[in-house]
């Protein structure tokens, strides 16, 4: 299994590696091999918060996911998405753009910068969301009870993520985007109105997913109903088949784009800190591509595995993970957070949140074990 998940993975490194030592040599593929190891400590807990959603989806979108999936990722978040980028903010058109890519990477590599105020409020304020939506949630397994439980109270008012979200994001445009490290001067404006859309971008996306996942829902409880089934099947006949298949495939559809959106805001740091290491548009799309790969093959390493069920609050520590990568987002816009910081982060929260499922599950084997000696000994009396 594990060389049939990560198979794709492995043969896109030896020859992107290959393709790097080719085209730069010994030192241009040492970048790209650090590039792909960067991707992978960023964006662990993405892994983790895919696989929640795509554990919901059928083989065939999994398997779109691994592979337009991967496309998107690769060229479009890695290699257009910063063109596309540098043309806005530089109000220049695409082949400009392309061309300062190839040709200025030092200017490409200041643009790109430049525009970070609007890429960070975008992202941070779309990750907030997902954290905020998270732990108001009420849940069967909490592992920081003392502070979930009453979050969970307060989940109850209509629409306190967003108000919280709108709140964070007005106090960031009056204070950190005032004087930003990021291309100098106010970007108020421009960081309210990149945090708005991104607040849309949540609400849009993750409304229908979340709608036609409802209905899916509601249509295999009907399924389950051998009465409700068979009255279906005398009214409609096969169209009612028909129907649910379809509904199914608008849920995977529009649960596909939320993942993507998803994917795009974990790549702006990814991007932004790949600047570090080099300035060649090309090196930075190829190494952080072979890293997006095998994010993906672990999200569906995760779903076939179960490790979310068997590690239950794997999911919790993403989530606390992503909330953390918000904030760092946000805070960004002024001062300059050392990429290193980012992917410890969400590792130790993941490493935390995976040692606690762990201890859960002992625990539980062990109670269920002086359970079962107990029913031994009263039958044996």
């Amino acid at each position: 299994m594990l060389l049939r998940t990560f198979g794709w993975s492995f043969g896109i490194t030896a020859a992107g590696l290959a393709l790097a030592g080719v085209l730069w040599g010994v030192q241009g593929l040492a970048i790209v091999a650090i590039l792909s190891v960067l991707e992978i400590s960023l964006s662990f807990d993405n892994a983790v918060i895919n696989a929640g959603i795509l554990r919901k989806m059928n083989t065939f979108w999994q398997k779109i996911f691994l592979t337009v999936g991967v496309l998107i990722a690769v060229f479009g978040m890695r290699l257009v998405f910063p063109v596309v980028i540098v043309a806005i903010t530089a109000k220049i058109g695409p082949i400009e753009a392309v061309k300062v890519a190839i040709q200025d990477p030092t200017r490409y590599e200041h643009l790109v910068t430049a525009a970070h105020p609007a890429i960070a409020a975008f992202g941070g304020v779309f990750l907030l969301m997902i954290f905020l939506d998270f732990i108001f949630e009420a849940r069967e397994h909490q592992w920081l009870a003392w502070l979930e439980r009453p979050l969970a109270k307060l989940g109850k008012l209509d629409m306190l993520s967003v108000v919280i979200a709108l709140v964070a994001l007005l106090v960031t445009s009056m204070t950190l985007a005032t004087d930003v490290a990021h291309g100098g001067g106010d970007k108020s404006a421009t960081v309210l109105l990149s945090g708005v859309a991104g607040l849309i971008t949540y609400l849009v996306v993750g409304g229908i997913s979340g709608y036609f996942e409802d209905r899916l829902d509601e249509d295999e409880e009907d399924a389950s109903d051998e009465a409700g089934a068979a009255e279906k099947a005398s009214r409609r006949g096969n169209g009612g088949a028909v129907s649910a298949v379809g509904l199914a495939g608008k849920a995977a559809f529009f649960m596909f784009l939320y993942l993507e959106v998803i994917d795009a805001s974990f790549s702006f740091d990814g991007v932004i800190g790949a600047f570090a290491i080099t300035n060649d548009i090309f090196e930075m799309a190829l190494g952080l591509g072979i890293g997006a790969m095998y994010i993906r093959s672990l999200t569906v390493y995760l779903v076939r595995k179960g490790t979310l069920d068997d590690y239950v609050y794997l999911e919790h520590g993403a989530h606390y993970a992503i909330g953390a990568l918000a904030v760092i987002l946000l805070v960004t816009i002024k001062f300059q957070i050392n990429e290193v910081i980012t992917g410890l982060v969400g590792v130790v929260l993941i490493a935390a949140s995976y040692w606690s499922s762990v201890v859960r599950n002992r625990r539980e084997g062990e109670s269920s074990g002086e359970s079962n000696d107990k029913a031994e000994v009263t039958s044996g009396v």
